[in-house]
């Protein structure tokens, strides 16, 4: 029997996985740190149940706390305890004996087996918030049955884990300006609405889309000079409109794509133009255009119409090319950008100038 005067209780409901019983309770947050351990960083991995703790994760997890602290969102954490427990049902039939009282002595141990990160940062939130410790986070138990289960536990915990697409997270958030403008622009813009794919951060190749929304998050972010927080005015917003229908404006292949005149893939196929490497490159050049030519960058765009935006042009090698594969790798795009630039007759900035050289060489 355990002593009830030296244990942690929770409110929790019972449940089996695997024939194995486990307990799902609310944890008050300002206890997580000190309840929950994690096994020391200078044990060997073979000797742990986690890999370390990347701290420099913590600070955008803290961030979203403080920031957020009346909308935020966190998913359980998952632990395990290498002492007996004890559950005390509500009743001893019914829907009431999986719901009871969950004892925990406070001598045991009781590990996380996934959201270390989350339980760092949710102590390094609550010093800058205390508030936040009175908020509540939904905790897995499970009984603790040695090191080498606590290890499957958490290969099993991360093997299907799949990060969701940058577009669909693109999609999906409502805090984050740089994704609003990108939304925004994804109806607005004529091309854009007809042919961008929302919830993919690639293009299958038999998909009648042309665009990605991440893609156009990215290139709009360089076209503005934003930063990842920066606030986006609704002027700014405006003018990113203006300069993507006018790129469209100028592009023929994009708008017989539109009209279904020809078909997607076979533009990526066979055409620069069709790829995320052009539209980052067409971001670069645009952020210079507006600031250095703000009364003729519409003039200047026309001269996009002329470019041989071919593969089989021999002027991409080396820049939207690397051995006849498309690279969107940063020097590419630069590269990519530099070519586009000496058609619409506009100046080199440093950088670009520095790495025209080099690849000239």
């Amino acid at each position: 029997m355990l002593d009830t005067e030296f244990c942690h209780s929770f409110p929790a409901i019972r449940g089996l996985q695997a024939g194995r019983p486990c307990y799902i309770a609310m944890c008050p947050m300002r206890i997580v740190p000190s309840l929950f351990k994690f096994n020391e960083e200078e044990v060997p991995p073979e000797l742990r149940a986690q890999r370390t703790l990347n701290k420099s994760r913590i600070p955008e997890i803290t961030s979203y706390l403080v920031d957020n602290p009346n909308d935020y969102t966190l998913s359980s954490l998952t632990a395990s305890v290498n002492a007996m427990v004890n559950f005390s049902p509500f009743s001893a039939t019914g829907p009431g004996q999986f719901m009871g009282s969950l004892l925990i002595p406070m001598d045991a141990q009781i590990l996380i087996n996934d959201g270390q990160h989350r339980r760092a940062a949710i102590e390094q939130a609550i010093k800058e918030n205390p508030e936040l410790g009175y908020d509540n986070i939904s905790v897995l138990f499970f009984i603790d049955e040695g090191l080498e289960r606590s290890q499957q536990m958490f290969a099993d915990l991360n093997k299907h884990a799949v990060r969701p697409s940058d577009s669909i997270s693109t999609l999906y958030d409502f805090r984050d300006s740089i994704s609003d403008l990108a939304r925004f622009l994804s109806k607005e813009v004529e091309i854009f609405s007809r042919m961008t794919e929302l919830e993919n951060s690639s293009i299958s190749n038999r998909s009648s889309k042309l665009f990605t929304l991440s893609s156009i998050k990215n290139a709009s972010k360089a076209l503005l000079r934003k930063g990842n927080k920066d606030p986006i005015t609704e002027e700014e917003k405006l003018l990113a409109a203006a300069y993507w229908s006018e790129v469209g404006h100028n592009m023929p292949d994009w708008i017989k794509a539109k009209n279904k005149e020809v078909v997607t893939y076979e533009l990526r196929d066979q055409y620069i133009h069709a790829h995320g490497v052009m539209l980052q490159a067409m971001g670069n050049i645009g952020a210079d255009l507006l600031s250095n030519y703000q009364t003729d960058w519409k003039k200047r765009l026309s001269q996009l119409s002329n470019i041989d935006w071919s593969r089989q042009n021999k002027d991409w090698e080396g820049r939207a090319l690397v051995h006849g594969r498309v690279s969107k790798a940063r020097t590419n795009v630069l590269l990519t950008g530099n070519y586009i630039k000496q058609h619409l007759g506009t100046s080199l900035n440093d950088i670009e100038e520095s790495l025209e050289k080099e690849f000239q060489q």
